[in-house]
């Protein structure tokens, strides 16, 4: 079906009735799920999850964004202003309906996620409730560009910014192919634009990031807001801190997982998560309260240590539920940072010295944004290059829920530089599990939108927010906070060579402050298990991970790598891979390169489409210098080639 906008252009969705649909002889709600990400192409499990909501009564729809997939129209970047006004038109249209009740909800994970809070944020009328899952409320804070100030390392080059050039110039669907589509489809390749410069331009904080971002602007939405989150996933802070600004009739859900659906996730325990959007949806789309609206609003997995194994797929802990967040009678434990450890103790006096080393952070997992792997694994092998403070063992339990802070003086030597803080769960023989983590470039200590050099001569006090978790350390065990200058490849290098000198004293004490909640509460909800345990886990037979270190120089060369196959429903076959080099030089962390390749693949009954793109970033003292190369084929023959190529100034990054 073609869905309209006020400026003519189409709309591409794919329509999935209730059971015993007839018109004219009932009326019902909708749903929408919208996204860049090729509906046509989606596995059969993918478009499973709109027949389900079809079964239990909803006209689910599955939407693609303006210029990608079968939509009409041209996308030059992620979250353009039109797609949201887009969405809110799909919003009143399905809601004008003959079959419609009126009531509209949305709902998806990470871009999906995404646009429903936008479009949520411009109130349509009709839009009744929105389910976002792994989603942010700040662009620039929490998403896959930027952490901490700092700039990301492998994933805008090794998937989704790849990813996108591939998808991008591919044609539409069979469908929505009509008279003239090879022509129009040669124009979008013409006028497909990478994403990645849009994002190199705009290195601080500013307007840019503003557009699509709710933080700041939390009292817009009125929908009634389901928010769903991980603490493995690439965006741990958002869900906690929007739903205690949001205003709307809300509930939250975070559970251990990575960024993939809750019913397939790695670490489980897996939940049947559909069931809990329906009911939410039953709700506030038909009036149907089935007791979701007694239950507790604010639940959470609260994790225990486990070994901190890469490769493994559960994570022990329990459900724990709260009337409101911050949880009641939560209390703020400062812990003082000292030469010797970390205590409740007065702090001690002294002062300590880390040089950087750019490799620093390879056992603190992958951000999480869509590969099936990259669990932390254990935290001592990073030892050699940070600094680690260690506590005595707990002579009780301590639950940390919420988002610490670490607070240091330092100086450094340095103009560019950042602090890395890893709070760990040292077990009683001495295998470290990472809890959370922090990073901050301290050329924006005043201010995410603007940036200033390190004097070396000056101390400075900077506070560093480490992101949010549920995590129960048990008695026996101890704490550990490590510090370094790098979190490698999480985050790009800083580029100079230099130390970092933390002060320890009464003066300036340096503090770990964590959230502490009690220990009486546990969950009154019980979900359903996961119904099908699809690949969860690292599969060495399609997925790499791993690293080279250069023996006599130090240098490191980092590669990822993942593949998969799937079938839509309609029958199309569609295949991708990512691969991914990203190298640093430890002498000279300045020099750094990373180099995505992505291919696609879709058969059809007739044709076979291909996009393969290979997309750089290399660094120097002053720039960096960005390529890629765009080639697509229809069976085997060369359609198009694009190429692009732009250099960057480093704002202190």
């Amino acid at each position: 079906m073609w869905i309209p906008t006020r400026d003519g252009t189409r709309l591409s969705a794919a329509i999935h009735w209730p059971t015993g649909f007839r018109a004219g002889e009932a009326t019902y709600p909708a749903l929408i799920e919208y996204h860049p990400y090729r509906k046509d192409d989606k596995s059969a499990a993918r478009a499973a999850d709109h027949d389900y909501f079809a079964q239990h009564g909803f006209v689910s729809v599955r939407l693609d964004v303006r210029g990608t997939g079968s939509s009409e129209g041209v996308n030059t970047d992620e979250y353009m202003a039109v797609e949201t006004t887009d969405g809110y038109d799909a919003v009143e249209w399905l809601a004008s309906q003959s079959w419609s009740n009126g009531n509209v909800g949305m709902f998806g994970s990470s871009y999906g996620g995404f646009t429903s809070y936008q479009v949520a944020m411009l109130r349509p009328p009709h839009l009744r409730a929105i389910v976002p899952i792994y989603a942010t409320d700040d662009r620039y804070t929490d998403d896959c560009h930027y952490k901490g100030g700092a700039l990301k390392g492998y994933y805008d080059v090794g998937t989704y910014g790849t990813m996108m050039v591939a998808l991008n110039g591919l044609p539409p669907g069979p469908h929505a192919r009509g008279a003239g589509w090879e022509q129009a489809w040669l124009d979008r390749i013409e006028a497909n634009q990478p994403y990645v410069p849009n994002w190199l331009r705009n290195q601080s904080d500013s307007e840019y990031w503003r557009q699509g971002s709710l933080r700041g602007n939390y009292e817009s939405i009125e929908a009634a807001t389901f928010i769903i989150g991980g603490w493995q996933d690439g965006y741990p802070n958002p869900p906690l801190r929007s739903y205690a600004h949001l205003r709307c009739q809300k509930k939250v859900l975070v559970g251990p997982w990575n960024h993939a659906r809750p019913a397939v996730a790695i670490p489980g325990p897996r939940i049947d998560y559909l069931h809990e959007m329906r009911r939410w949806f039953d709700l506030h789309l038909k009036d149907h309260d089935d007791g979701i609206s007694a239950e507790p609003p604010v639940t959470v997995y609260l994790q225990d240590f486990d070994l901190p194994d890469p490769s493994r797929t559960e994570t022990a802990g329990q459900w724990i539920s709260y009337s409101h967040w911050p949880a009641p009678n939560q209390a703020l434990s400062s812990w003082n940072i000292g030469p010797s450890g970390i205590s409740q103790e007065a702090a001690e006096v002294g002062e300590l010295t880390l040089s950087h080393d750019p490799t620093s952070g390879l056992a603190g997992g992958l951000w999480s944004g869509g590969l099936p792997f990259g669990l932390p694994g254990d935290q001592r092998s990073e030892d050699s290059s940070s600094l680690v403070f260690v506590s005595e063992p707990l002579n009780g339990e301590m639950r940390i829920v919420g988002n610490p802070t670490c607070t240091l003086t330092l100086s450094s030597t340095m103009t560019v530089a950042s602090v890395v803080a890893k709070l760990s769960d040292v077990a009683p023989d001495g295998q470290a599990a990472l809890i959370t983590r922090g990073v901050f470039n301290l050329t924006r200590r005043n201010g995410l939108g603007a940036s200033e050099p390190m004097d070396p001569d000056h101390r400075y006090d900077v506070q560093i927010e480490l992101d949010a978790t549920a995590w129960r350390v048990q008695s026996g065990h101890r704490i550990r906070l490590a510090l370094s200058t790098a979190d490698f490849p999480n985050s790009w290098p800083s580029p100079e060579t230099g130390e970092l000198t933390f002060f320890f004293d009464s003066a300036t004490p340096a503090a770990v402050t964590l959230p502490i909640t009690p220990g009486d509460s546990t969950s009154s909800v019980e979900f359903r298990d996961a119904p099908v345990l699809a690949r969860a886990g690292f599969d060495p037979a399609k997925d790499e991970w791993s690293y080279e270190i250069d023996t006599y120089s130090g240098d490191i060369c980092w590669t990822i790598g993942r593949s998969a196959i799937s079938t839509s429903a309609e029958g199309t076959e569609t295949a991708s891979s990512d691969h991914l080099e990203l190298s640093v030089s430890r002498s000279n962390p300045a020099i750094a390169r990373a180099h995505g390749t992505h291919r696609t693949t879709v058969r059809e009954a007739e044709d076979t489409f291909e996009t393969h793109v290979e997309q750089s970033i290399e660094s120097d003292e002053r720039n960096f210098n960005w390529t890629a190369i765009l080639n697509v084929t229809r069976n085997g023959e060369l359609v198009a080639e694009r190429k692009w190529k732009d250099s960057f100034l480093r704002e202190l990054m």
